[in-house]
C-alpha cells in the first residue's frame, strides 16, 4: 500500500476489526467449559460479521481510489531564457510560467515558439532545446491539447528530452498556431480540468503577448 495515501486507514479498519473480532470468538470458544445454545447463536451471529467486515476491507481496497505516487523529478531547478526576446515578452514569460508553477501540479514548463525554445523554468531536463516529436506535431497541426495523464504508459515520451527524464505527467498546449506550451508534473493523473483550463488561459494570454511584442524591435531586457 502506498504509504503517501491518506485513505490508507479508513480501508485497514474493517479488516483489522473483522479479524480482530473473529479471532477473539475463537479463543472465546476455545476456552468455554461448556457452550449454551446461547452462546453458540452469539458466537454464530459474531464470526458472521467479522466475515462481513473482512470482505468489506477487501472490497474497499479495490474500489476506493488510491492517490498518485508522487516521484522526485531528476534535474537541476533554474530558469532559462531567449535573451533576444524583448523586455515586455520576458516578463511576461516570467509572470505566466510561475503563475503555473505555484497554481498547479506543474513543476517543470518549457516554451516553444516558431521554431525557438523560449524558456525554460522549474526542474529542468537534460536537452536545453525543444525538438518535435510526433505527439508535439499533432498538437501543432491540430491545434488542440493532449494532455498524457502517465507518460511512462507513452511510447512517444522519448521526445520530451528537455523534460526531467522521470516526468510523470504532461500537457502539451498549443500556443497560438505556432508554438507550445509543455508543462510537465512529478504525479501521473494530477492536473485537474481546472488546471487544465488554466493552462489554456496563460497558453492564450502567452500567445497575445509574445505575437505583438515579437513584432516590434527588441529592447534590452532586465529580466535574469
Amino acid at each position: 500500500m502506498n504509504p503517501s495515501d491518506p485513505n490508507r486507514v479508513v480501508r485497514l479498519m474493517p479488516l483489522v476489526v473483522g479479524g480482530l473480532g473473529g479471532t477473539v470468538l475463537m479463543v472465546n470458544r476455545v476456552l468455554s467449559v461448556e457452550v449454551t445454545p446461547t452462546q453458540a447463536r452469539s458466537d454464530a451471529l459474531g464470526i458472521f460479521m467479522a466475515a462481513i467486515l473482512i470482505l468489506a476491507g477487501l472490497l474497499w481496497q479495490q474500489i476506493q481510489p488510491r492517490s498518485p505516487e508522487a516521484v522526485e523529478l531528476v534535474g537541476s531547478v533554474g530558469m532559462e531564457m531567449d535573451p533576444s526576446l524583448p523586455n515586455q515578452a520576458q516578463l511576461e514569460l516570467a509572470w505566466a510560467s510561475h503563475s503555473v508553477l505555484t497554481n498547479s501540479p506543474a513543476k517543470t514548463l518549457v516554451v516553444y515558439d516558431q521554431g525557438k525554445t523560449l524558456l525554460r523554468r522549474g526542474i529542468l531536463g537534460k536537452a536545453s532545446t525543444v525538438t518535435p516529436g510526433a505527439i508535439a506535431e499533432r498538437v501543432l497541426k491540430q491545434h488542440r491539447p493532449v494532455y498524457l495523464v502517465d507518460l511512462k504508459l507513452y511510447p512517444g515520451r522519448v521526445e520530451f528530452d528537455y523534460l526531467p527524464e522521470n516526468t510523470q505527467g504532461v500537457i502539451c498546449q498549443p500556443l497560438g498556431t505556432t508554438g507550445l506550451l509543455i508543462v510537465g508534473t512529478n504525479t501521473p493523473r494530477s492536473f485537474t480540468q481546472q488546471d487544465e483550463a488554466w493552462i489554456a488561459a496563460i497558453a492564450d494570454k502567452l500567445d497575445q503577448t509574445l505575437h505583438s511584442a515579437t513584432s516590434s524591435p527588441a529592447t534590452p531586457s532586465g529580466v535574469a
